[in-house]
C-alpha cells in the first residue's frame, strides 16, 4: 500500500499513526529541535516494517558524521535491505545512499541523494540530508545547486518551504553571493523566525563581510528564538556570536558565550567539540588566556575513538592536543591520519588531499616547529575545501598559517598574507590590527 507524505511524495506501507510520527520527526530534523530518532523509534516499535521511518532514522544519525553512529547506521541499513522488496523506488534510492555511507563511500551517499532529489524534488528528507552531506564535503556548488534544482517544484504553501529557503541562503553564501544570500535568509526568517539554519546563513554573510558589530546585534537580539530549549543547533549560532565578540576585542564576553552557549556542558558530539576547539584555537593563536577549558576537550578526544574517521574532525583533535602539549596523543593521532591516507573510501581521499598536510602542520605548530607548519599549510591554503566545513570554519587554517609564518620569522610572508586578507575583507578591524602588529614587530613571539 502506497500513501503520500505531506508534500505529496510516495511512502510505502505507512499507517496513519506512523506517517504522522514521520512528519513530526522530519520537522524536528528540519528545525534541529529535540530528538527525531526517539520520535521515529516510537513509530517503528508500532510498525517495524515502516521503510521511510528507518530511512529517516538512518539519515538523521548520519548527519552527526562521526564514528559513533556507524554501528547503529549499519544496523538500520541491514533492516532496510531486508525490507527492500516492500520499498518503492524513492525509498530504494534512499536505501542505496545509506548503504554507500555505511560502507565509507560518502561521495556515493551524496550522489545517490542527488538522484533521489531529481526524481522526487519535494522529498525534504533527501534534500536536507544531501545538503548536510554537501557541507561535510565542502561542496559549495552543490550546497546551492542541490536546492536550486528542486526549487521550481515548491510553492510557499508546501509544508517545509521555509527550510528549503534557509538551505538555499546558506548555499548562496558559500558561493559568495552575499546580497542574495542575506535577502534569502531574511526571507526564510520572516517565514519562520525560529529557523536556526536560516539565522546561521545570515550570520555567515556577516562573518564573511566582517560585519561583526552588526552580527552581534543580529544574533543576540534573536537568541530567544534560535536558542530555545531543545535546539540542537544553538551551540553553532552561539559560536558565531562568540567569534564576532572575539574579533571585536570583547574577550570576556566571548568567553562567557563559550561557557554558556558553545560548550555549556561536557559533550562527546563531534560537531559541538569542533566549534569549541575552533573558538579556543583562535584564542590560542592570539596568546589569550582561556583557563583550563582545553583540558576537557583534549581528555574527551583521547577517549572517544573518533581519530581517523573524518579528516576535518582530526584537525580539531590535533589542535586540542597541540594546545595542551599532549605529545603522545598528538603523535598517535598523526600516525593514524597517515595510515588513513592510504585507505580506500571518501575519508581516505579527503585525508590525502588536505587532511594529512593540515593535521601535520598543527602537529608541527604544537611542537614549536613553525617553519614546518608554514611549509605544510602554504601549498594547501587555497584548496582545503575537499575535507568539509564552511569558509568561516576553514578560516582557522588561514589564521594558523599567518601565525606560523610570523613565529617562524617569515615576516614578509605573514605580511603578504594579511595584506591579501585585508584586501578581501577591508572592513575587518581584527585583520587590520593584526597586520599593524606584524609590521611593527609586536606580533612575533617566538622564532623556531
Amino acid at each position: 500500500m502506497t500513501t503520500r507524505d505531506a508534500r505529496g511524495e510516495p511512502v510505502s506501507a505507512a499507517t496513519s499513526s506512523s506517517l504522522a510520527a514521520y512528519e513530526a520527526a522530519l520537522l524536528q530534523f528540519n528545525s534541529y529541535m529535540n530528538d527525531p530518532v526517539a520520535t521515529i523509534d516510537a513509530a517503528l516499535a508500532e510498525q517495524p516494517d515502516f521503510v521511510m521511518g528507518h530511512v529517516l532514522k538512518a539519515e538523521t544519525m548520519i548527519s552527526a558524521w562521526e564514528r559513533s553512529v556507524t554501528g547503529p547506521v549499519r544496523e538500520t541499513r541491514d533492516r532496510l535491505v531486508a525490507l527492500k522488496d516492500k520499498a518503492n523506488a524513492r525509498e530504494r534510492g534512499h536505501i542505496a545512499a545509506i548503504d554507500a555511507w555505511a560502507d565509507g563511500d560518502w561521495a556515493g551517499y551524496k550522489r545517490r541523494l542527488d538522484i533521489v532529489s531529481a526524481e522526487h524534488p519535494r522529498d525534504l528528507l533527501a534534500l536536507q540530508a544531501g545538503h548536510l552531506s554537501d557541507f561535510y564535503h565542502g561542496d559549495r556548488d552543490n550546497l546551492r545547486g542541490r536546492v536550486a534544482r528542486i526549487l521550481p517544484a515548491w510553492t510557499a504553501d508546501t509544508p517545509g518551504y521555509s527550510y528549503v529557503v534557509g538551505m538555499l541562503a546558506f548555499g548562496l553564501e558559500e558561493n559568495g553571493d552575499y546580497g542574495r544570500a542575506e535577502e534569502t535568509g531574511r526571507h526564510a526568517l520572516a517565514l519562520d523566525p525560529f529557523d536556526g539554519w536560516a539565522q546561521h546563513a545570515v550570520a555567515h554573510v556577516m562573518e564573511m563581510q566582517a560585519r561583526q558589530a552588526e552580527g552581534i546585534a543580529f544574533m543576540e537580539s534573536a537568541a530567544d528564538r534560535w536558542s530555545r530549549p531543545g535546539n540542537a543547533f544553538a551551540f553553532h549560532n552561539w559560536w558565531h556570536t562568540a567569534l564576532y565578540n572575539m574579533d571585536q576585542g570583547n574577550t570576556d564576553r566571548a568567553l562567557a558565550i563559550y561557557d554558556t552557549g558553545v560548550r555549556p556542558a561536557p559533550s562527546q558530539l563531534q560537531l559541538e567539540m569542533v566549534d569549541a576547539v575552533a573558538f579556543l584555537w583562535r584564542m590560542h593563536l592570539r596568546g589569550l588566556e582561556v583557563g583550563d577549558r582545553w583540558a576537557d576537550l583534549a581528555d574527551t578526544y583521547a577517549r572517544t575513538g573518533e581519530e581517523g574517521f573524518y579528516a576535518f574532525n582530526d584537525m580539531h583533535a590535533m589542535m586540542a592536543y597541540a594546545a595542551t602539549g599532549r605529545t603522545t596523543d598528538a603523535d598517535r593521532l598523526l600516525t593514524e591520519v597517515e595510515r588513513r591516507a592510504t585507505a580506500h573510501g571518501t575519508n581516505g581521499d579527503m585525508t590525502r588531499a588536505v587532511g594529512m598536510a593540515v593535521v601535520g602542520a598543527i602537529h608541527a605548530f604544537g611542537r614549536g616547529d613553525y617553519a614546518r607548519a608554514t611549509d605544510l599549510l602554504l601549498p594547501v591554503r587555497t584548496r582545503t575545501y575537499p575535507f568539509g566545513g564552511s569558509h568561516a570554519q576553514r578560516d582557522i587554517i588561514q589564521r594558523t598559517l599567518v601565525e606560523a609564518a610570523d613565529r617562524a620569522g617569515r615576516t614578509a610572508l605573514a605580511t603578504a598574507l594579511l595584506q591579501e586578507r585585508t584586501f578581501l575583507k577591508p572592513a575587518c578591524p581584527f585583520s587590520w590590527g593584526w597586520l599593524t602588529r606584524i609590521r611593527s614587530g609586536d606580533a612575533v613571539r617566538k622564532v623556531a
